[in-house]
């Protein structure tokens, strides 16, 4: 396996590093179409994704959207309401960028993310999953990026050691757990900031934003 400045794989997180968080953007939308203040309806929102096991394929979007309804209150067919948060999704090509020249450097590059359902249909729509060389989402392997178990699986199937691997995410809660198990980690705050952590940690992959 190569190796490019002591890493030999790549782990990114989805919403919030490869993609505008469109979770989080597709319920602010839908709680002030509805007239609701979002700093109300986006706890709720969360804890039901969480609750009903949405994240860890417990439940499909339907389940999620109706125990939404129930806990907000809020109307909405299941198809207009996934559509809101579905279109927020807007993949970063720069970041796609980054997956690229870490793979044409002869890293692995992985997906690790607390998703559902929708990942799939987020790839058929913008080819996300071609830039990786796999996909670990929540949602078909019953398990989140809370658990140490999650980032093992990357890990042991990439057989990767967790020193020579980096994960970017936008939680610290997220990054703070990996760094707790050996990874290098970048917490995503903004591009500038992203590409000059990059280019310290790893100066051929940070010139990419060039």
């Amino acid at each position: 396996m190569r190796e490019l400045c002591g890493l030999a794989a790549v782990f990114f997180d989805f919403g919030g590093v490869l993609a505008e968080e469109g979770f989080r953007e597709g319920l602010i939308h839908i709680a002030t179409a509805a007239g609701r203040d979002p700093a109300e309806v986006l706890p709720l929102a969360y804890e039901m994704a969480w609750s009903t096991g949405f994240v860890l394929g417990s439940v499909d979007e339907a389940g999620f959207w109706e125990a939404f309804r129930r806990a907000t209150g809020i109307a909405g067919r299941d198809e207009d309401l996934s559509a809101a948060v579905l279109s927020r999704f807007v993949p970063r090509p720069f970041m796609f960028a980054v997956a690229d020249a870490a793979r044409a450097a002869g890293l692995k590059t992985a997906i690790l993310s607390d998703q559902t359902e929708w990942l799939a249909r987020l790839d058929a729509a913008h080819d996300v999953f071609s830039h990786f060389d796999m996909v670990f989402n929540s949602y078909d392997h019953g398990t989140s990026k809370r658990e140490a178990a999650f980032f093992h699986i990357g890990l042991q199937t990439l057989g990767v050691a967790p020193q020579k691997a980096l994960f970017i995410d936008d939680a610290a809660h997220n990054t703070d757990l990996a760094a707790s198990l050996g990874f290098k980690t970048i917490l995503y705050r903004d591009r500038a900031s992203f590409f000059e952590e990059l280019s310290t940690l790893c100066p051929p992959l940070g010139a990419t934003h060039v």
